[in-house]
């Protein structure tokens, strides 16, 4: 008998804080540090996103699409990459960690080592939809990054199996059941592997 997986969704935990409590970039800074158990996000009204942590399969999912992701950045050279743990301030004042993400090397000219987070938009990222994950808020949140200056963006929907690729300007493009993904032109060469990532755990 074949087992039928059930997705169960847990939308993040979302705290208000504005007028009562509004914390600069160090203060949240702070606050993500001694709660690093968890993922926290902030949308531009200030509002706090607490993530349910991802489970397994996820995890060995978003790890895949990192690994893949980095081997092009060490042969490509021209930019850096990011995993989830990487904070960007977006231009309408959010903070998002996109699961994974790409920006080109000479963005980073004018920056800091002090900055917490990164005072941009990636040109490129990634999230990868979760059991537990409603599908609205991350099409929301594909949106907020194409509306803040990313060139690029993939959301992965592993129990679909479905790419959702967004581009500035281009209706939403839903790709089903491929195997593979191209970055082309934006990523030129990268070709992201799906098969890995529809792929269940034993």
């Amino acid at each position: 008998m074949t087992e039928t997986k059930v997705r169960v969704e847990r939308p993040a935990v979302v705290l208000h804080t504005r007028p009562a409590l509004d914390m600069d970039e160090q203060q949240f800074f702070e606050f993500c540090r001694i709660n690093r158990g968890w993922r926290i996000e902030r949308s531009a009204e200030g509002d706090l996103e607490i993530m349910v942590p991802t489970g397994g399969e996820t995890s060995s999912r978003n790890f895949n699409l990192v690994v893949q992701l980095g081997a092009w950045v060490e042969r490509d050279g021209t930019g850096v990459a990011f995993d989830s743990g990487g904070g960007f301030i977006l231009p309408n004042g959010a903070m998002r960690s996109p699961d994974a993400s790409w920006l080109r090397r000479e963005r980073l000219a004018e920056l800091t080592a002090e900055q917490r987070f990164l005072p941009l938009c990636p040109d490129f990222v990634i999230e990868l939809r979760s059991p537990s994950d409603p599908l609205t808020p991350l099409e929301a949140k594909m949106r907020e990054y194409l509306e803040n200056g990313a060139r690029l963006g993939w959301l992965l929907d592993p129990g679909e199996k479905k790419v959702h690729v967004y581009q500035p300007e281009e209706d939403i493009q839903i790709l089903e059941n491929p195997r593979k993904v191209s970055g082309d032109p934006v990523l030129q060469g990268f070709v992201l592997d799906l098969r890995p990532i529809w792929r269940s755990l034993p």
